[in-house]
């Protein structure tokens, strides 16, 4: 993403400025090199008053310090038992961490302050297995944190849980992100970690509904990448609690951060629990975007080339398809009234956005619109597309006799040679 381009970021402040992100790190995350490219990310994010509440793991931490030391530990991942002697490596991997973050944050000129707003139980016997220092999430100290950010300070959430005896548990950090996730009512829960998002088999999820992620947690579940699995699942969670968007990045993705806040395709796994979408009317400010959007398509012939005074001229023809209000796909319905014919155009979808049944949306409602005017057929010019067109939306090859003359006679200066697709309506 290009900072300079101001336009991208300007649309999305005012939807989330003054609201909260819960931004969860892996340990591994936070001792590479690229972090200090995400401070940077979360100094801008700040900068434009979005609160920030920091949690964090230290799983590869505890693994080091165990071979470190020499130490046979269970639980080094973060799932199973705690014994005193992980316990013990979880203190000093997180104590650890929690400094170089606050060290971070500090040479960013950001203030942060580490908490004890976990409460937590243990985990107690599961199968007859005594968990031990194991703890469970039992509540978050919701006062605690906003006084934080009502101060401009941001909260750090440890991957330790303390119960009202004194006593400190391991708990999940992932548990942890999600719980301050749900008390806080953030807009937002975002997963950094060393992979490029939650993986199926050989395909990274780039964008995915609630309800198709937990199809995949029960029908594929062994296809889920074991390292992303615990993202998968608490990514299901949070959305299921009311959190309406979980992001899972690559931590080592320069300004990946911003980017997937800030422009529409992202650049990791979007989960959501609701969308907002709808097909409307363009107006004059959606100009720019369908051009944006088309451009590569225009690039490779596959749509013909339209111009900002050609859209202009025509925008009462032109539908966008947006989600939470950001253009994503578009389409056009010509009239031709003395022939009783319609032709649907300038059919594009974002590839961020594709195999979601968008098109097939946009195509539905183009027909709809020609039904509703009288309109007897429907036709669309291709050159790369006739078979979406023939597969997807019922269209079948017509000539170019099908064609209302003045399109027609247009059709046959272009000298594309697009093949004429032909739709009853009646």
């Amino acid at each position: 993403m290009k900072l300079t381009d101001l336009r991208g970021i300007l649309q999305y402040i005012p939807q989330f400025r003054e609201k909260t992100f819960i931004i969860a790190v892996d340990g591994a995350v936070v001792t590479s090199e690229s972090f200090g490219n995400i401070l940077t990310d979360i100094a801008v994010l700040r900068s434009l008053n979005i609160r920030v509440v920091l949690a964090h793991g230290a799983s590869a931490q505890i693994k080091g310090l165990a071979a470190e030391q020499g130490v046979t530990a269970s639980n080094l991942d973060g799932a199973g038992v705690t014994d005193e002697a992980t316990l013990k490596l979880a203190l000093t991997a997180a104590n650890r961490l929690t400094h170089e973050l606050l060290e971070g944050l500090a040479a960013n000129d950001l203030r942060a302050a580490c908490t004890n707003a976990i409460i937590a139980h243990p985990l107690g016997i599961l199968h007859g297995v005594d968990h031990l220092m194991t703890g469970k999430v039992e509540r978050v100290d919701v006062e605690m944190c906003q006084k934080l950010l009502d101060n401009g300070i941001i909260p750090i959430l440890p991957p330790l849980g303390f119960d009202g005896d004194g006593k400190t548990y391991r708990v999940n950090s992932d548990a942890v992100a999600l719980a301050a996730a749900e008390a806080l009512k953030a807009v937002k829960l975002m997963f950094i970690t060393t992979h490029d998002g939650i993986q199926v088999g050989e395909r990274v999820i780039r964008q995915m509904p609630i309800a198709d992620l937990e199809s995949v947690l029960t029908l594929q579940k062994n296809e889920i990448n074991p390292e992303t699995y615990s993202k998968a699942v608490y990514a299901a969670a949070a959305c299921k609690a009311g959190i309406p968007r979980v992001h899972v990045i690559n931590g080592a993705v320069e300004e990946g951060l911003l980017a997937e806040v800030f422009t529409n395709e992202g650049v990791g796994t979007l989960i959501y629990g609701n969308e907002f979408q709808q097909v409307r009317r363009a107006m004059k400010k959606d100009i720019r975007a369908i051009l944006n959007l088309t451009k590569s398509s225009v690039a490779t012939e596959e749509l013909v080339k339209r111009t900002r005074s050609g859209i202009e001229k025509h925008l009462a023809d032109y539908h966008i398809f947006e989600i939470d209000k950001n253009p994503v796909g578009c389409v056009a319905l010509h009239v031709y009234p003395e022939q009783q014919k319609g032709e649907l155009a300038c059919l594009y979808v974002s590839p961020a956005h594709e195999n979601q049944g968008i098109g097939r949306k946009l195509v539905q409602y183009v027909e709809n619109r020609a039904k509703e005017m009288g309109l007897a057929d429907l036709f669309a010019l291709s050159t790369q597309a006739f078979t979406y067109f023939q597969s997807k939306a019922g269209f079948v090859e017509g000539t170019a006799e099908d064609l209302p003359p003045a399109r027609k006679e247009k059709y046959e200066q272009s000298g594309r040679n697009s093949k004429v697709l032909v739709k009853k309506l009646r």
